[in-house]
């Protein structure tokens, strides 16, 4: 029975990961890439080379897309033919028919995550890659302006409430790929105003490991907050982290990174203190470790939709399908604003889809079991 019920599921998931993939191509690269054809020209060969990049991010959209669409249609048509009723007339239960969907839809699970985290990543990075160095060559890629990192400390006040103060801001008006321009450095690392720090230019000395900064000046501040010292240099060696750089070079989207390069980005940003980015950054973690146990969700609940008995054919399954993954992505959606605005936590706001999804599942699953 277990084997059966496979091979049946399997032709619609493998239609489902054409159809839907396809259709997530169209909608999210299709046209884009033909505006840049037509406005940008684009040369055909990199326009092709980029869709077939985006190609696998496409696919792991449409793997939950396609369990749902493979349960429903697959189950609502053995129901249609009285094979399930003949399956529990020998005695086989609810539960134990929809077990290889759901065992299917783990397998695909397991595949959602690797797509994910070995091939997605790589893929888009190279596709948004292709397409900057093709439509603005003449450009560095690396060019960024405004690099603002400031480094906090957590203090303790006299009645033992924690605070954030700044100790060290770190400004640039410009990356060139190579130097640090216009910088203005503000030290408060000894709890007072130290020094400020105005250079021409800047960049990173990975010998060293210390930054080098040229042509600038360094007005040294006394307690009372008074200019007590000021130094011209032409070269000037000064100890500060790296992390403004690595802030300066192009940052990945997270759709571009996986979880533990993501997990790098989050230490880069929790050293800047910006607790929006961070917050923002966390919730995208847990999607993207959330995200591929959809799949789950949408075999339980298509696999209990298609046993209740119904005339349906493919075409009602199909609008079944697209009426559940549509109410399920807007909730994603949702959830992950809310998690952004930090009214739910990130593990809330990125599991709560599939937990509603599997709560709803395991309901329907028992009211079904008991007629």
């Amino acid at each position: 029975m277990d084997r059966y019920l496979i091979g049946q599921l399997l032709p619609p998931f493998l239609f489902g990961v054409g159809a839907f993939a396809s259709l997530v191509l169209a909608i999210d690269s299709l046209f884009e890439v033909m505006r840049k054809l037509v406005e940008s020209g684009l040369p055909p060969a990199v326009g092709l080379k980029v869709l077939v990049l985006q190609l696998p991010r496409a696919v792991v959209f449409a793997f939950p897309m396609s369990t749902l669409l493979a349960t429903l249609m697959t189950y609502s048509r053995l129901s249609g033919e009285s094979e399930l009723v003949a399956m529990r007339s020998c005695g086989v239960s609810v539960y134990r028919m929809v077990l290889p969907a759901v065992m299917l839809s783990l397998i695909i699970t397991g595949m959602t995550f690797v797509f994910n985290e070995k091939i997605v990543p790589a893929a888009t990075y190279e596709a948004t890659m292709t397409l900057e160095n093709a439509i603005k060559s003449d450009k560095p890629s690396y060019r960024r302006e405004n690099i603002f990192y400031p480094e906090y400390r957590e203090t303790k006040d006299d009645k033992g409430k924690k605070q954030k103060i700044l100790t060290r801001l770190f400004y640039a008006d410009e990356f060139d790929g190579k130097q640090m321009k216009g910088l203005t450095i503000i030290d408060r690392s000894e709890g007072a105003l130290n020094q400020i720090v105005v250079s021409e230019s800047g960049e990173w000395n990975p010998i060293e490991n210390i930054w080098d900064f040229y042509n600038g000046t360094a007005y040294l501040i006394a307690p009372d907050n008074s200019y007590r010292n000021i130094v011209r240099f032409k070269r000037q060696k000064i100890e500060l982290p790296r992390t403004p750089l690595s802030l300066a070079e192009r940052e990945r989207d997270t759709e571009e990174m996986n979880i533990s390069e993501s997990f790098e980005q989050l230490e880069l940003e929790r050293l800047s203190g910006d607790d929006q980015k961070i917050r923002k950054l966390k919730v995208r973690i847990q999607q993207k470790i959330a995200f591929p146990f959809a799949c789950v969700v949408f075999g339980l609940v298509g696999s209990v939709v298609g046993t209740v008995p119904q005339r349906t054919g493919k075409g009602a399954s199909f609008g079944i399908s697209l009426i559940v993954i549509f109410s399920f992505y807007v909730l994603l959606v949702f959830t992950r604003a809310l998690g952004d605005a930090g009214i739910l936590s990130p593990h809330i706001a990125a599991w709560s889809p599939n937990a509603f999804g599997l709560g709803a599942g395991i309901f329907l699953l028992t009211r079904v079991a008991r007629k």
